[in-house]
């Protein structure tokens, strides 16, 4: 199958996302001079924004790629938790099955930048494990929502939303219902995937879900095939910034892919684009290599744009055909 045949069936995929939602607000401005009172940048702030964030972000990518997508997760009883299910659902995503939590703050992470520069970072959140009864909630959304799917994609960024308990319970059923299956892990967590269709940890989290470091190609080898191995996933794909991925599969086979982007402006965000394009593309019918190529050039867009963001079909099309030509 071709990729442009590939993409073409995006928007004949149903998606279900599972993990932490957040709000990304961004404080845009400018920097003329340094503050008498400290040695720190006056930001003039021009305007503000809302973003969708961490899970909400994967859920948007998805959307924006044209797929049907429910999202599985948790807000607070707060303006921000409201906001965020109101973007999600202005984009097209599904948003009933977000669990509101009293006891707990929708997560925001609050950005300042000055032109393109990141200046600073707040962030408001609770990351402690989520109540039984909430969890249970969770699972049940899960359930009902599950067999209407193709594939489920758990974005893991350690808020509460993904425990044992959690995992535990929404594995099997994914497998019995032979559901494609793609993470995107933290390490505390790392261990509980095991027999997840591809599990995508960046290079700093395979190193340390592996207890290992890696100074070489040959000690990134070691790490792929050690974590395959732990994980009996049918792939680990290995995100490693400037230097592309590496997708090491079943039965040993190892490719590395060369980064796509021709210029870097914000990686914010670009992992979940990377499990995006890559769950999606598996469920259209692509192999891992052609999956993983294909999201190797989404984050290639996407790391080109200021902020949290998403690529559009165009985009990707067009990057694709970049890609062939060079």
């Amino acid at each position: 199958m071709g990729q442009q045949e590939i993409l073409a069936r995006f928007k004949d995929r149903n998606v279900l996302v599972l993990g932490d939602l957040m709000v990304d607000e961004y404080i845009w401005g400018r920097v003329s001079r340094i503050s008498p009172e400290a040695p720190v940048p006056v930001v003039e702030v021009t305007h503000e924004s809302l973003r969708a964030g961490g899970a909400a972000n994967v859920a948007a990518n998805l959307r924006s790629l044209g797929a049907q997508v429910h999202v599985v997760g948790v807000v607070g009883s707060d303006p921000a938790g409201e906001r965020l299910v109101h973007e999600l659902e202005g984009l097209g995503v599904k948003g009933d099955a977000v669990v509101v939590d009293r006891e707990r703050p929708t997560t925001v992470k609050t950005r300042v930048v000055a032109g393109s520069q990141h200046v600073v970072r707040f962030d408001r959140e609770d990351a402690g494990d989520l109540h039984s009864g909430t969890t249970r909630r969770l699972v049940e959304r899960v359930r009902e929502r599950l067999p209407h799917v193709h594939a489920l994609l758990i974005s893991d960024y350690a808020k509460g939303v993904v425990s044992q308990g959690l995992v535990r319970q929404v594995l099997p059923l994914a497998r019995r219902l032979s559901k494609i299956v793609t993470v995107d892990p933290k390490i505390r967590h790392f261990r509980l995937f095991r027999r997840a269709t591809a599990v995508a940890p960046n290079h700093h989290e395979a190193a340390a879900a592996a207890g290992a470091v890696i100074r070489s190609l040959d000690d990134l080898l070691r790490v792929g095939a050690r974590l395959l191995k732990r994980l009996e996933a049918d792939a680990l794909l290995v995100t490693r910034g400037e230097q592309g991925m590496s997708l090491f599969e079943r039965g040993g086979a190892v490719h590395h892919i060369p980064a796509a982007a021709k210029e870097v402006y914000d990686v914010t965000g670009a992992g979940d684009t990377v499990m995006s394009t890559l769950t999606l593309a598996l469920a259209a019918g692509a192999t891992m290599r052609e999956a993983a190529v294909i999201a190797n050039h989404a984050a290639g867009v996407v790391v080109g744009k200021v902020g949290t963001a998403v690529v559009t079909p165009a985009e990707l099309r067009a990057a694709l055909r970049a890609g062939r030509r060079s």
